[in-house]
């Protein structure tokens, strides 16, 4: 995190820090502690992101080989945060979420304005994978803010060509701002 200089003035520093701790998601803590209001009201309240209020496409991409993209466009009046990434049910039958990949972590929660979307790539399979199957749907569901749970009901997608093939090594991408994020990460 950055330190303040001795220039910085008692009465800008305040807002200096919330700008900094925006990103690391301890907002609510640094406007507390500048005096700012803690609550915020109905009007500019930002919800975590939820299938209730998004719309979500899964399609195949060219490249990378073996990938998915999945699309989650906010649809609602208000905006919202896509914490994490999203929990993924490779099938009707799947035992286990699709493992994250903790190497596209952003820097910052991404946050959805109406009409705004977020993006995730979805690996499949590869050369490394085992105990291969072919998924016909894919169960979507956000993640809650401690990204230890979901939040809201699970979507059901159909995936594209009559099913894809998973394998033990498919991952997925935290949501990120961007495509090229997402897939090229």
């Amino acid at each position: 995190m950055r330190m303040f200089n001795r220039l910085t003035t008692r009465a800008a520093a305040p807002s200096v820090l919330v700008a900094a701790l925006a990103p690391t998601g301890q907002l609510a803590a640094a406007q507390s502690a500048a005096g700012a209001p803690a609550k915020t009201s109905k009007a500019t309240a930002i919800t975590t992101c939820s299938t209730a209020h998004t719309r979500l496409t899964v399609t195949p991409v060219t490249r990378p080989v073996n990938h998915l993209l999945l699309k989650a466009t906010n649809t609602g009046t208000q905006p919202c945060y896509a914490y994490g990434a999203p929990y993924l049910r490779a099938g009707a039958d799947a035992q286990a979420a699709v493992a994250w990949n903790d190497n596209t972590v952003p820097q910052a929660v991404v946050t959805l304005a109406p009409g705004e979307s977020a993006y995730a790539g979805i690996t499949t399979s590869t050369p490394e994978g085992s105990e291969g199957y072919t998924a016909k749907t894919l169960g979507v569901l956000f993640s809650n803010r401690a990204m230890n749970g979901s939040v809201g009901v699970e979507k059901t997608l159909q995936l594209p060509s009559g099913g894809i093939y998973f394998d033990s090594a498919a991952t997925v991408t935290y949501w990120q701002d961007n495509i090229d994020n997402a897939l090229f990460d």
